[in-house]
């Protein structure tokens, strides 16, 4: 029986994009360039915001990073007030996540967002303390992909990472939870494709949460 479940939050618990791109869209509007589409960001997010802001001065031009300071200065101050903005929690998540709670299963958040953005989400979303840990990006701990942060939750619950799972939506999600020797669940609703998560060598890519109930020995969700 697993001890831990360990799950990334832009596009895995959460349909954060358009949250994302409005920040994004309004930090680069004030550097004199024009709004990128939405569908943009799902490739430029999931490695912290220093990669989302150089990703998007690279599309639309700015590939000399001229503008990055400004752009990463103002893209913070944004995102604090509309880290909100249309976002909403999967379909099927709450349900699996009530059922790992049930069954007496830690579960914990880890992303590359900002930490006060992260637990601002996560609080909104499922309300204070519903998870056993949040932990978003800060400087005392590497960003994914590297395992620091996925090894120091399972450390703080005593759980052996053969004993985790770790769920995301993206090749660096797959390469944290390989790299934590976790079995790495991909999944195919957030922000990158079946193909993305089975070349990063995903134990298990899956389409719906509903089918995350097979990893509890139960039937799957209608």
């Amino acid at each position: 029986m697993y001890k831990l479940f360990i799950f990334d939050l832009d596009g895995t618990l959460a349909d954060t994009v358009e949250s994302i791109a409005c920040s994004g869209n309004l930090a680069i509007a004030e550097a004199g360039f024009a709004p990128l589409e939405v569908s943009r960001y799902r490739g430029f997010a999931g490695d912290g915001v220093k990669e989302l802001i150089k990703r998007m001065l690279a599309a639309v031009g700015d590939e000399e990073l001229k503008n990055f300071d400004q752009v990463e200065a103002r893209y913070h101050k944004l995102l604090a007030e509309h880290c909100m903005y249309k976002v909403s929690v999967f379909d099927g998540i709450l349900e699996f996540l009530d059922c790992l709670k049930e069954m007496g299963i830690k579960i914990a958040v880890l992303s590359n967002k900002p930490h006060e953005r992260t637990v601002e989400v996560i609080e909104e979303l499922f309300g204070k303390d519903y998870f056993d840990h949040v932990q978003g990006q800060t400087e005392s701990i590497e960003r994914k992909p590297d395992p620091q942060g996925a090894l120091m939750i399972a450390e703080k619950f005593q759980a052996d990472p053969r004993e985790c799972v770790y769920v995301g939506d993206t090749n660096t999600d797959m390469i944290t939870g390989k790299g934590s020797n976790m079995f790495t669940v991909g999944v195919t609703w957030g922000f990158r494709d079946r193909d993305e998560l089975e070349k990063n060598h995903a134990d298990w890519v899956i389409d719906s949460p509903s089918e995350l109930m097979k990893l509890l020995g139960k039937e799957v969700l209608n």
